[in-house]
């Protein structure tokens, strides 16, 4: 019989969060710093967006987008790959310090950023709120809540 890390169970909201919403939603965010990088530069603050994206600015967000591919990719392959407790801790880990990292990021905003629900825009779901679930996933997930 294997060990009870190589063998858990994992409840219907984490394989749907981890497996197929988040990855599909950082797809959705590398495909906006890529190819459409004035409506997310829109999206994220209307008043600073340039009228024409600068080269400096283009190649950084491509690069963010490489790194928001790189994210679902890690999750959706590397979590698939195996049914070890102690790899979906560390990758969970990882991206919940990553959570941290992309909120702290959205500070320039102002703090009512982080909590006016009615000043949001879709940029801003999927910035703040949308990390804010992924971040409590992680949490409960990590604290064993439903294994």
């Amino acid at each position: 019989m294997a060990p009870a890390h190589l063998t858990f169970r994992l409840p219907l909201a984490y394989r749907l969060f981890f497996l197929f919403l988040e990855p599909i939603s950082a797809l959705v965010g590398a495909f906006y710093t890529h190819f459409r990088q004035q409506r997310y530069l829109e999206l994220l603050d209307t008043a600073t967006a340039p009228a024409q994206v600068p080269r400096g600015t283009a190649v950084a967000m491509s690069q963010l987008a490489n790194m928001y591919f790189f994210f679902a990719i890690n999750e959706a392959l590397v979590l698939r790959s195996t049914r070890d407790l102690r790899v979906w801790r560390s990758v969970l880990l990882v991206l919940l310090i990553a959570d941290f990292g992309h909120l702290y990021s959205m500070k320039e905003l102002g703090p009512a950023i982080y909590y006016n629900v009615t000043g949001w825009n879709a940029g801003d779901i999927g910035n703040v709120p949308w990390v804010y679930a992924g971040a409590t996933l992680r949490m409960c997930f990590l604290a064993g809540v439903g294994l």
